[in-house]
């Protein structure tokens, strides 16, 4: 359980995304500096990278978040902060990231804990 200076949360999400075209362009040192990319950005903006595997044509993320972050504007901050600063520091090829993403959340309990927990207080 995290916590800010108003709240303790434990919202975790798993991103994935691809790059344009489905290629397969994120291997050796494309797939080392994203990386590093990747936990740059996670740092400056108080992200905890849980899990991160770069695969040659998609990457998951499994992220714990502050509940003020959307998770389609996480989706927005790793893939356009990270196209930017690859294309700032190496150019070409450039990096490009379809439209697309896939997220779930994930967290220490199930639906049914929380459902039963919530029933438990009517009776309260």
């Amino acid at each position: 359980m995290l916590s800010s200076h108003y709240s303790s949360y434990n919202i975790n999400y798993h991103l994935v995304w691809i790059p344009k075209y489905r290629r397969p362009v994120l291997t050796a040192k494309v797939a080392t500096d994203l990386k590093e990319i990747l936990e740059e950005i996670a740092q400056s903006k108080g992200i905890e990278i849980l899990g991160l595997e770069i695969m040659p044509d998609h990457i998951h993320l499994f992220i714990s978040s502050p509940p003020a972050h959307a998770p389609s504007l996480l989706v927005n901050w790793f893939k356009g902060i990270s196209a930017r600063i690859y294309n700032h520091r190496w150019g070409a090829p450039y990096l490009r990231w379809t439209n697309s993403y896939f997220v779930g959340t994930a967290g220490t309990v199930t639906a049914e804990t929380i459902k039963q927990y919530i029933e438990e207080q009517k009776s309260k």
